[in-house]
């Protein structure tokens, strides 16, 4: 089943679309045509939902002094509270609270420490020149934490409520946003189940929660390329899995190949899936590939979202830019003018002929944390496939895409992705 539903995503995914979703009746979806079960949410109907107007907020008394920009590293400072919203399955959703920053009591039996059950989302805010404070695309987050609860069956929730309540906390520790070019406070929304019981199961109970921590530059010296390790020993995810969500298990095993990558002189692996090595990730970044094709015009590929890519709020971002600029609608300086923007697989056999062949224009990783990385070889069955790399270790598109998605969060450009905070 899993090798016929492969083969369908990857034929249908043409150069300019993904494959179409459908939906069944019984929790049934279909993907290219292939039948798949789907998991139904958690047993949230007819219970409260999220209600913003029984917030209960308990300052702390003891608040901190955040420290200097250049001593911040990343998510290792957390601001001075924290937002916390129970969960049963009888009752529904609990009054929100905003209270201290601190540790969480939960029972050794609480199935987050058995089996997993947690889900989590990365989001920014950033502080303008004006002194306005904005999240970007926060409702994208909301979307795909409600699609990661659902998944896991974990409770589902209403995103404008629990958005409308992380303003609320950002708004309460806004003066931690760091005010150095760069900076921002990354903001970690987190679900997990708490039911005291060990037994695989919908949990009985949940708790949600949100901290955030001030963060610096990805890069505070410039952009530095990464090499990648293209692993084919293990698999980051595989059709019907957990890939396309933002689930706590996805994570952990990936620090074992991490550090076999780190061993063999590489920053990153590079995802290959199936006897083709299809290119899905780039560490914990969605992958973009550029190509120069026979008649001149520049391609920028991706991986489409056939269940084992995680839809990237960056990802859609670099997407969307890509395309408007394509047809017109809003022209990026220095993009190239003719450029193809692609959501197709693409195999290491490509890539690597691409490079000897000059047509690799370059590669990059796309994700909240960096916003870009760049590439500039990859380790692949015993040799190193060159990347090419600018002068300022971009490229031609990953270049012009970053400084209009880095002038859209931080307020330089005015754009509608851009919600304000305060």
């Amino acid at each position: 089943m899993s090798n016929t539903l492969l083969r369908a995503l990857r034929s249908s995914a043409s150069t300019s679309s993904t494959a179409k979703v459908g939906r069944l009746p019984w929790g049934v979806s279909t993907i290219a045509g292939v039948r798949c079960m789907s998991i139904p949410a958690a047993g949230t109907s007819g219970l409260p939902d999220i209600d913003t107007s029984k917030l209960k907020v308990n300052k702390n008394t003891s608040p901190k002094t955040p420290p200097p920009a250049k001593d911040l590293k990343f998510g290792h400072t957390f601001t001075d509270h924290m937002l916390a919203i129970p969960w049963n399955v009888t009752t529904g959703w609990g009054a929100p609270q905003i209270q201290p920053y601190g540790p969480l009591a939960l029972d050794p039996s609480s199935t987050v420490l058995h089996y997993a059950q947690t889900i989590f989302e990365g989001m920014k805010a950033y502080r303008h020149d004006d002194g306005k404070v904005t999240l970007f695309r926060p409702d994208m987050n909301m979307k795909r934490m409600n699609n990661s609860a659902q998944r896991i069956a974990l409770p589902t929730f209403n995103g404008d409520a629990l958005l409308s309540l992380i303003k609320e906390l950002v708004r309460t520790d806004k003066h931690w946003i760091p005010r150095e070019p760069g900076h921002s406070l990354y903001v970690r929304p987190t679900m997990i189940g708490t039911q005291k019981a060990i037994g695989v199961g919908p949990p009985s109970d949940a708790l949600l929660f949100v901290i955030c921590s001030p963060v610096g530059p990805y890069y505070p010296n410039g952009f530095k390329p990464v090499s990648l390790y293209g692993t084919t020993e293990y698999v980051r995810a595989s059709p019907g899995g957990t890939g396309a969500y933002k689930l706590g298990v996805n994570y952990a095993p990936g620090i074992l190949p991490q550090k076999a990558a780190a061993s063999l002189g590489y920053a990153q692996n590079l995802w290959l899936h199936g006897p083709e090595h299809h290119l899905t990730e780039v560490g914990t970044m969605n992958m973009f590939v550029v190509f120069r094709k026979e008649d001149g015009a520049i391609e920028l590929v991706t991986p489409p979202l056939d269940g084992m890519i995680l839809p990237g709020v960056t990802r859609d971002s670099v997407l969307a830019l890509a395309r408007e600029h394509a047809s017109g609608k809003n022209r990026l300086p220095n993009l190239p003018e003719k450029l193809v923007v692609s959501e197709r697989p693409v195999t290491m056999k490509e890539v690597r002929e691409a490079s000897l062949s000059g047509k690799l224009v370059e590669l990059f990783g796309a994700g909240t944390a960096a916003v870009i990385s760049p590439v500039d070889k990859i380790g692949y069955l015993g040799q190193d496939v060159l990347i090419p790399t600018g002068a300022d270790g971009m490229g031609p598109v990953s270049n012009p895409i970053w400084a209009e998605l880095v002038g859209r969060q931080t307020g330089a450009i005015h754009s509608e992705w851009s919600v304000v905070v305060d």
